[in-house]
């Protein structure tokens, strides 16, 4: 039996149609196996940070890593995995050696050649909280001999800030959680890191305050392990895609997200 030319052509352009529709779902489905290997997104959190993961009065996890994150697993059809750290830096190599597949940190270019990076999500604020009744009372006051300056272990402050003090010293200190208690200890006279955390930590501190001005900017971005770069494409759609739909102005709001700055 003979087939005509214009039915052939018509069954190729059919074909061509059916390709073109099944072709999206197919690349989906291997940006999520290549972002969420095990079929589940593991992402990495530390608490006490609202640009990773705090807890509301009624005990709900929010926060810009934990929700994006969730937000990710979602469109990708995945399920989650929520894994706790002590600080950022540990996460940042747990990525770096494939055991984390998603987190949300500072963009530098340090890390960035250990992880890599969507397109910047936010940018938050660096700056300084004092305790109450501290004698330094502006940015100015900092750099004095004896002066000590909380920072987190293995973070972009402990890294930054040496050089731009001459007389008050650095302190490193394990999380976030025990750089509070070093204030009552007289370890610390003051902390830097992103307001953010600044803000969380000004909340448990009766009477403490954040300076004034800033020592610079985080640019926050979706970190995910080396070598799974085609799924950049993916992941700077669903960064704008929360942009514009607002859904990202929603994470923060319910983080208590406080000191961003336009990117």
């Amino acid at each position: 039996m003979r087939i005509s030319s214009e039915r052939l052509a018509r069954t190729a352009l059919l074909a061509v149609a059916l390709t073109s529709l099944l072709g999206a779902p197919v690349r989906a489905d291997g940006e999520a196996k290549l972002l969420a290997p095990s079929g589940t997104l593991c992402v990495g959190i530390y608490p006490g940070s609202p640009t990773s993961m705090v807890s509301d009065a009624a005990g709900k996890p929010h926060g810009l890593a934990y929700d994006l994150g969730g937000e990710l697993a979602k469109r990708l059809g995945v399920g989650i995995d929520y894994v706790r750290f002590q600080r950022v830096a540990d996460i940042v190599t747990a990525i770096h050696d494939g055991q984390i597949d998603f987190t949300v940190t500072n963009a530098t270019p340090a890390r960035a050649n250990e992880v890599s990076f969507s397109q910047p999500v936010l940018a938050i604020e660096l700056g300084y909280l004092v305790p109450v009744n501290s004698p330094i009372g502006k940015i100015e006051d900092i750099d004095k001999p004896g002066v000590k300056i909380g920072v987190t272990k293995g973070s972009t402050s402990e890294r930054t800030l040496p050089a731009k003090f001459k007389n008050a010293s650095i302190v490193p200190a394990e999380s976030v959680k025990i750089a509070i208690a070093m204030f009552g200890s007289g370890e610390i006279d003051l902390y830097a890191t992103n307001k953010p955390t600044l803000f969380e930590m000004s909340d448990q501190m009766t009477g403490a305050k954040i300076l004034d001005g800033n020592w610079g900017a985080e640019h926050m971005a979706i970190a995910i392990p080396k070598g799974r770069e085609d799924a950049l494409p993916l992941l700077n759609r669903f960064v704008a895609d929360e942009q514009s739909s607002g859904a990202l102005d929603t994470i923060q709001q319910q983080a208590g997200l406080r000191g961003t700055t336009k990117e």
